[in-house]
């Protein structure tokens, strides 16, 4: 078992794991990134997310992909955690931990403050896993989200003229 950084050789697996947590979410249909997307994100000319990986015997088998956030509060970079996925078969193998504290490593390396992400309420096993480590539930916030056609509506009713 190893945790490392994925290169660009990785995409076609990420985009792999990223369905599989999709259809696990219950939500296949919205998994819509193309392995062009993934690429143009992860290892472009300014890459805005990043990923680690699992793997056992060579093989990826579970992933972690974040992106850098900022707290105006604590005036401080953190990492906000897009997606943890491990492969059902090998789920218990401590490979969500190791994703986990290779993060918090990060932070701590870099003097981040904050790990944070989101979970569905429904995901038992997944809040289980998170409590155990320390997490703590924000259910005093209610997540928003603006897109596809109401985010165009919006973006484009009567936008203010640019300053530039």
């Amino acid at each position: 078992m190893s945790i490392r950084q994925a290169t660009i050789d990785d995409v076609g697996a990420i985009g792999d794991l990223i369905r599989e947590l999709a259809a696990y979410e219950r939500a296949a249909h919205e998994a819509v990134a193309s392995d062009e997307d993934l690429a143009a994100a992860l290892f472009g000319d300014v890459p805005v997310v990043y990923c680690h990986l699992a793997e056992v015997d060579g093989q990826v088998v579970g992933l972690a992909l974040w992106f850098l956030n900022f707290s105006t509060w604590l005036g401080n970079t953190g990492i906000y955690l897009e997606d943890l996925y491990v492969r059902e078969s090998f789920r218990g193998l401590g490979l969500g931990t190791a994703l986990m504290k290779e993060l918090a490593g990060i932070c701590a390396e870099r003097g981040y403050r904050r790990l944070q992400w989101s979970v569905l309420d429904w995901n038992t096993p997944s809040i289980e896993f998170y409590e155990s480590i320390g997490a703590t539930a924000l259910d005093e916030w209610t997540a928003y989200r603006l897109e596809s056609e109401a985010l165009d509506a919006y973006g484009a009713d009567q936008r203010p003229p640019s300053a530039h």
